[in-house]
């Protein structure tokens, strides 16, 4: 069933993609912005009225990944994450965060108001729901907080799934993710290129040396935009946060607007796009299960149970925070991040980009200390334990999975894999660049998968999201 599908995003097949170069000369900026999802692509957006010069380098294309693999909601009806929130640091916070995304929402349908960005936006009614007779007392004290803050809560009847308790909440919306990053790109006030990875950053004098594979760019100020950064130092980002993998199709099937999102896991979300159903499901920390088979089966079965056929096929990674806020300021003097969105990027990427450019242009934001990277809180110190737990499982987890598909053997003393599809062979080596960890084989989607930190690559080798920023191509004579 799965070969008959289009194994791509329906967003990934449903735009066309400007083109960028790539960098292949030695460059001197003020602001280099590393990553081209909605973060990166916010962050050049917010330096346009600015007299910085601004360079953004993406390894892959725009939008392409994380954010081109999105639901594609603006929501701030965040299934458990805002209870976590509220667990975790207190009710005072966890109201300002829900602020933060009720503003960040009006910024992202301001932008395409006032820049006129056709990207399918619609206004909509969200809807948080639970099946489990636990979660009643939860979603009630959610609505209530929520009612205290002065908004509206909803009680319609909600259709597609199975439920105890529901409760829903207006202005949300639903848009075409990587049409706006395409066309916001084209706004902002960024120098942009394509396949071009950043290897390393040195710091020498009050300027960053940032090296591709053919060059350097100078930049008094980087911003580390890409989804999982690739650096182990300074941030020690491998023991600071862990990855949740989803599931994802498309089915044809007329209906009107939905928006849904259950409370706990196994986590649904389902929104409709034109003549589509968009479903998510079967969530789970990357390094707890490799069985990605498995996942989309299970995915496959819960739509078919819906008398729907998915047309699309695919799966996103999303970054976790140990106290579910995001990451987003300076990590050191002139270098910035803006990552762990807790499978809510979109309007946290956007959210991001206003902060990282107002802290470079010196401009006050009510949200920079609430997301700062150097926060220190109880459930980040006991997560530093958990996560590094995680990480080594899914190091061994890499040493345990065989996939009966691909041959493994050494050749020159290394590791290597081979995937062979009728008579064309495609032979890569079997380590992850980034920290070493055993790739694993993605029958699906057909890629080659970190099982440690998240990485994947093409059939071919091709590093198409990091951490890693590097290829594992075997050159074949």
């Amino acid at each position: 069933m799965v070969k008959t599908m289009k194994n791509i995003s329906i967003w990934n097949d449903t735009v066309s993609k400007k083109k960028y170069n790539k960098l292949v000369k030695n460059i001197t900026t003020d602001v280099l912005i590393v990553g081209g999802g909605i973060t990166g692509i916010s962050t050049g957006y917010f330096f346009k009225d600015s007299n910085l010069n601004v360079v953004l380098v993406e390894q892959n294309r725009l939008g392409k990944a994380v954010t081109g693999n999105s639901t594609g909601k603006l929501s701030y009806l965040q299934n458990d994450l805002l209870t976590k929130i509220d667990k975790c640091c207190g009710g005072e916070i966890l109201e300002k965060y829900i602020k933060s995304q009720r503003d960040a929402i009006n910024w992202v349908v301001s932008i395409i108001n006032d820049e006129n960005i056709n990207c399918d936006l619609r206004k909509v009614n969200s809807y948080i729901y639970s099946n489990q007779e636990s979660d009643i007392s939860k979603l009630k004290n959610l609505e209530r907080i929520l009612s205290n803050m002065g908004i509206s809560v909803l009680h319609d009847k909600i259709n597609y799934v199975q439920y105890k308790y529901c409760f829903g909440a207006q202005d949300t919306y639903l848009f075409h993710p990587l049409k706006f990053v395409q066309e916001l790109a084209e706004r902002g006030n960024s120098h942009i290129y394509e396949n071009t990875s950043i290897k390393k950053i040195d710091k020498e004098n009050n300027y960053y040396l940032c090296y591709t594979d053919r060059c350097v760019i100078k930049a008094k100020y980087v911003v580390i935009a890409s989804h999982y950064p690739y650096f182990n130092l300074p941030f020690l980002f491998p023991i600071k946060a862990s990855l949740e993998k989803s599931y994802l199709s498309a089915s044809k099937m007329k209906c009107g607007d939905v928006s849904l999102i259950s409370y706990s896991n196994p986590f649904v979300s389902i929104r409709n796009y034109q003549d589509y159903i968009i479903y998510l499901s079967n969530s789970h920390n990357v390094t707890s299960d490799v069985n990605d088979g498995k996942h989309f089966d299970e995915l496959l079965k819960k739509v078919n149970d819906l008398k729907i056929s998915p047309g699309y096929l695919w799966s996103n990674i999303d970054v976790m925070t140990n106290d579910g806020l995001p990451y987003v300021g300076e990590i050191q003097d002139r270098m910035y991040i803006g990552t762990g969105y807790n499978t809510w990027g979109l309007a946290n990427g956007v959210m991001a980009g206003k902060i990282l450019s107002d802290s470079i242009l010196k401009r006050d934001n009510e949200y920079r200390e609430l997301f700062s990277p150097k926060r220190i809180n109880i459930s980040q110190v006991s997560g530093i334990f958990v996560d590094s737990i995680k990480s080594i499982q899914g190091y061994v987890n890499g040493y345990l999975d065989k996939n009966e598909n691909v041959i493994y053997r050494k050749e020159d003393g290394k590791d290597i894999m081979i995937y062979k599809d009728g008579s064309k062979e495609y032979k890569v080596y079997q380590h992850c660049p980034h920290l070493g960890c055993k790739l694993i084989f993605n029958d699906v989607e057909k890629t080659w998968d970190c099982p440690c930190h998240g990485s994947r690559f093409s059939l071919n080798g091709k590093c198409i999201s990091g951490p890693s920023n590097t290829d594992i191509s075997i050159k074949q004579d």
